[in-house]
């Protein structure tokens, strides 16, 4: 027989002898390292379930009760497996895998960062409330009933008629105007009326007729102020209120305010140049 033959059966079978005192030396961590893995796999579980119940409470959100409650799963299973890689003293895999996840999640939020800043933006949004579906929302020069609320955008369907979907982002960042959440909105109207008027007697009426509006609050001051002159003619600004979450509406609440004011200036000869 070749001596190189027996020299090489030799190693080989010097090397599986190796692996196999190894192996049975480190078959406990192995059986450990199993037992963690596989208990951390149940606590994830138990995990997921508790926190979507807690976070469905917080947040009323079927999406984000599943979305955090499986991030946080998945975080478990992740410890999980870490421990089981310690366990079997396999630290140099640990540290490649902490060093990759965190080269990826490094390129993943460059590449990414205007979803990311709209997910974020989502997540505060949904948990802070400064709005719910169905309220009525002004925001980024747009006004109308919120539709749906998602994690990366909210659809608004405007009063023009038109579904708009904004970027969480935006509406984040940007000024909101919750009317949904006033209890009254000022009505507010300028008329342009000749300086050969009697003035007063425009304060007066314009008064009678808003005090003829049995819809207007209460409690809140019919006021008017001329406010300058312009073109031989001076501006009165009136405001009004009225309750936002009553009927008549809004616009339908201006639009009577309107013709009442208008029909007694014309039964006082009253003489308006323009109106805004």
């Amino acid at each position: 027989m070749d001596s190189r033959l027996v020299n090489w059966t030799d190693i080989v079978f010097d090397k599986l002898n190796h692996w196999a005192i190894a192996f049975i030396a480190m078959l406990p961590n192995i059986v450990l390292a199993a037992v963690a893995f596989v208990a951390f796999i149940f606590l994830a579980k138990f995990t997921r379930n508790l926190f979507y119940k807690i976070i469905l409470r917080l947040s009323h959100k079927e999406s984000i009760s599943r979305l955090f409650s499986s991030i946080l799963s998945m975080l478990v299973s992740i410890i999980g497996l870490f421990i089981a890689l310690n366990i079997l003293q396999l630290n140099k895999a640990v540290s490649s895998l902490l060093a990759g996840a965190g080269i990826i999640g490094l390129a993943l939020g460059f590449a990414f960062q205007d979803l990311t800043a709209n997910f974020i933006s989502g997540i505060f949004m949904i948990f802070k409330r400064p709005f719910e579906v169905g309220e009525v929302l002004e925001t980024n020069g747009f006004t109308g009933t919120v539709e749906d609320i998602q994690l990366r955008t909210t659809t608004i369907y405007t009063y023009q008629g038109l579904h708009l979907v904004l970027p969480n982002k935006d509406i984040f960042q940007k000024p909101i105007i919750n009317h949904s959440r006033s209890e009254d909105r000022r009505i507010e109207f300028t008329f342009s009326i000749p300086v050969e008027q009697d003035l007063d007697k425009v304060v007066n009426v314009t008064k009678e007729a808003l005090d003829k509006l049995d819809f207007l609050t209460p409690d809140k001051p019919k006021q008017t102020f001329y406010t300058e002159i312009e073109d031989k003619a001076v501006k009165l600004v009136i405001w009004c209120w009225i309750p936002f979450h009553k009927t008549p509406s809004y616009m339908e609440g201006r639009h009577r305010a309107v013709i009442s004011i208008i029909n007694a200036y014309k039964q006082q000869g009253i003489i308006v140049v323009s109106q805004s």
